[in-house]
């Protein structure tokens, strides 16, 4: 075995991190399943494209309203019970809406619902498990497992969409949302059976405003990590994958299918990326990583929104997955480390909070943008703010970043 493979893969030394990893899979797996499959519901029922918009702002609108209090939730209680809870909760609103689908009875409003639902308990869920991480594989693994666990939402978005085509057509809706029900099944077995070291949970006395006011207060008392956030959060509003079919039907006249690889050409960007990151050491240079990376978004959406030509396109979208995998990867491990564990679960309620509510605000803006001065422009204009963000986040913050991050590091092996 070579070592870089070895160093790609070394979380997987970790039992829990296997447990986890192999666990998560399926069920990401079954996640793409299902959000495809829902999408196709609300379309089949309604035939309307508005619709379609607003499911997605239905299931993402809880996790930005609700994220800080899933952080306290997360801080002040053992990680792996709320996963437990989190997780079973999902798995019974999968149940409900293949009962639903299966039954015929199914309406827009119990599908909206129950998004909306589902958003709620990912709220809970995404900084728990964020912050769970430095518990299975510890800190100084810490940022190849982020590297490893960005892979599996990349290759679940490849397998869940398929999966769920050749479903669709066999059996309908209901089966989707029934085999995503079922998937949970694996992450809620990998966390029954993980053996955890003890973890010092933040104390319970005091009010929940006293708690989320002490993980607000220690970011913004950190101006490096203010930065990172507000970086990725406005990269997260460039308006790029809304309006890729737009330029697949009306610009590139590739279609469904050419849309399809688009947007497989940027899932395999984002994962070569995230094997990429897997791969190098630890180090230093966390700022410079995610300003690279958000350069290279920019870049790519730039190029993607000039292209005329289907490979052009196809090699603009890989280059906006691999930046974006990067920015994320690179955001998510600067933050987990200059946080201490008393806190991680509130610090990273406020990452989930800066994609999560940016990305509606992002698509929201990017349709009235493309229909005021069209989708090449706006898609343009998005990735020349990333640049200068980027440029901006660089001269003012890079250096302080990395200084912090090589102390913490130093510390944290002596």
């Amino acid at each position: 075995m070579s070592p870089a493979f070895s160093r790609a893969l070394r979380s997987f030394k970790h039992r829990n991190y296997r447990l986890y990893f192999f666990g998560q899979l399926v069920s990401f797996v079954g996640t793409w399943t299902q959000m495809t499959a829902q999408r196709w519901l609300v379309y089949r029922l309604s035939r309307s494209v508005f619709l379609l918009g607003l499911i997605a702002f239905a299931d993402q609108i809880p996790i930005f309203l609700l994220g800080l209090f899933g952080g306290v939730i997360a801080d002040r209680f053992k990680r792996r019970d709320v996963l437990l809870v989190t997780q079973s909760l999902a798995a019974l609103q999968a149940f409900v809406l293949a009962y639903l689908a299966a039954s015929g009875a199914v309406r827009i409003w119990q599908i909206f619902a129950l998004a909306s639902f589902l958003g709620a308990v990912t709220a809970f869920d995404m900084p728990t498990t964020q912050a769970f991480v430095v518990e299975m594989v510890g800190p100084a693994d810490l940022g190849n497992a982020i590297a490893l666990n960005s892979s599996l939402g990349n290759i679940a978005r490849t397998i869940g969409p398929a999966l769920a085509g050749l479903m669709l057509a066999a059996y309908g809706e209901w089966s989707c949302f029934l085999a995503n029900g079922l998937s949970f099944l694996a992450v809620l077995v990998a966390l029954s059976l993980m053996r955890l070291m003890p973890r010092a949970a933040s104390p319970r006395t005091g009010s929940y405003a006293h708690f989320l006011g002490e993980g607000l207060a220690y970011v913004r008392s950190r101006p490096v990590m203010t930065a990172v956030l507000a970086l990725f959060g406005l990269t997260c509003m460039a308006p790029f994958s809304t309006l890729m079919p737009a330029f697949a039907e009306d610009i590139l006249g590739v279609g469904a299918r050419g849309l399809g690889l688009m947007m497989g050409a940027s899932g395999l960007g984002a994962a070569a990326g995230a094997l990429m990151l897997a791969a190098r050491e630890n180090g230093a240079g966390r700022c410079r990583e995610i300003a690279l990376g958000v350069v290279v978004y920019g870049l790519s959406i730039v190029v993607f929104s000039a292209s005329k030509s289907f490979p052009l396109s196809l090699a603009a979208c890989a280059g906006a997955g691999w930046g974006l995998l990067w920015a994320y990867a690179g955001s998510n491990t600067l933050l987990q480390t200059l946080t201490p564990d008393v806190l991680r679960g509130r610090v990273m309620s406020l990452f989930a909070m800066t994609f999560m509510g940016t990305s509606p605000i992002g698509s929201l803006l990017a349709g009235f943008g493309a229909r005021s001065f069209g989708a090449p422009m706006t898609v343009g204009i998005g990735g020349f703010l990333c640049l200068a963000a980027a440029a901006v986040f660089l001269a003012s913050s890079a250096s302080a970043g990395d200084a912090a991050f090589n102390w913490l590091a130093v510390d944290s092996e002596g």
